[in-house]
């Protein structure tokens, strides 16, 4: 954990600051020795995932390098090499989906 990235978040508003806080969770509880930088302004994890808070939303984003294009067509985003969840409450959260996202792009951290 960064003490920017920290700061990030800290400034953010609610419902934002929760989502942020949570999506960090999840990617540190599951790969808890991960590179976390600041990055274009906003937490990066190892160049491949972003959380980004918004006026209404944040955006967890990630490199779709690893996807097939049936599965770039689930999530949202016009990047030709990044795609986005929108979240706009904790209760958008899909545990199971950001899991599912993280171990396809992170796999030298599986054990």
């Amino acid at each position: 954990m960064t003490s920017d990235v920290d700061g990030y978040i800290n400034k953010q508003k609610s419902p934002q600051k929760e989502i942020c806080k949570k999506l960090r969770q999840i990617i540190l509880k599951t790969y808890p020795t991960i590179k976390e930088e600041m990055k274009l302004g906003v937490p990066y994890y190892e160049d491949k995932i972003y959380i980004v808070a918004l006026k209404n939303h944040v955006n967890f984003g990630f490199s779709i390098k690893d996807f097939t294009k049936d599965e770039i067509k689930k999530f949202k985003g016009s990047g030709k090499t990044t795609k986005v969840i929108e979240i706009y409450s904790l209760k958008d959260i899909n545990e199971k989906d950001i899991l599912n996202i993280l171990k396809k792009l992170l796999k030298p951290y599986e054990a």
